[in-house]
């Protein structure tokens, strides 16, 4: 009897578990209970919290008497969109651009001829004036010694006086280099090309050395490209040896003022699209 007694006890031992897992599943319960509790007593608070911010909101308008006041209208400025200018105001505005900028090439052209007065008398640099801006010359016999591309120390004087009266203006700056046909082939030249083209270098930078803004300069050598003389004479290849400094104008064409009339018999027209083949109007329109 003693030992189904202690085997009936050790069975019944077993199953205790039971009572702890059903403690944590009510306890478990009981959690998520308080949660939900939780989270419904937190929706009504922002419920709550909202309908007396639109409250708020209607009687902004309402005083302690019940009686509606009427806020005064703000006032708004009004959006003022500048003008374009006329048609009138731009062509004389071009104009006045215009006359401004030839008036400072012509005082420039004074200033370079007065700087080189001695070697334009002399013949050795020629300045002119042109539609397009100022042409200075100067003979490469003044700059250069015969095949070489290093300045003269009078050359370097009065290129410096140029590139002074130059500094002070805002127009482009071109240096060409021009030679003679007769054909050179040394170590540092082996032709006109690099011939012509190094010494426009070298004045170029002697312009960039004395306070020329180099994005204003450009230089190109033409070889015996662009005579200006016949090459048969001593003379005339003499006066095809030379540099010459271009400023140039950039007011040098008006500004179009309507669209171009292209005449009917224009080849060109052939490959325009319709709409730039308009013909001019007939007499009496």
């Amino acid at each position: 009897m003693a030992r189904r007694r202690r085997h009936e006890e050790e069975h019944e031992n077993h199953e205790r578990w039971l009572v702890s897992y059903a403690d944590f599943i009510t306890l478990l319960f009981a959690f998520f209970v308080v949660m939900y509790s939780l989270s419904s007593i937190n929706e009504g608070k922002y419920r709550v919290l909202s309908d007396s911010i639109v409250q708020a909101f209607r009687s902004l308008n309402i005083n302690e008497s019940g009686q509606q006041i009427i806020l005064p209208p703000v006032a708004v400025a009004p959006v003022v969109r500048p003008q374009p200018p006329a048609p009138s105001q731009l062509e004389e505005s071009a104009e006045a651009v215009r006359r401004q900028t030839a008036q400072q090439m012509r005082s420039m052209a004074e200033d370079i001829r007065r700087v080189l007065a001695p070697l334009t008398r002399s013949g050795q640099v020629s300045v002119s004036e042109g539609a397009f801006g100022i042409s200075i010359e100067i003979n490469a016999s003044l700059l250069f010694a015969p095949g070489e591309a290093m300045l003269s120390t009078p050359a370097v004087e009065a290129l410096r006086a140029v590139a002074q009266v130059l500094a002070a203006t805002p127009f482009p700056i071109t240096v060409e280099g021009h030679t003679d046909n007769l054909p050179i082939s040394t170590y540092r030249f082996p032709s006109n090309w690099e011939l012509s083209a190094v010494r426009a270098s070298t004045v170029t930078r002697l312009f960039i050395d004395s306070g020329v803004a180099p994005d204003r300069l450009t230089a190109a050598g033409y070889a015996d490209q662009r005579p200006v003389a016949d090459n048969a004479t001593d003379e005339g290849r003499g006066r095809n040896r030379r540099v010459a400094i271009l400023i140039e104008s950039r007011n040098a064409e008006p500004a179009p003022t309507g669209p171009a009339i292209i005449p009917p018999n224009d080849p060109i027209r052939s490959i325009l699209p319709p709409a730039e083949t308009a013909t001019p109007p007939a007499d009496g329109q």
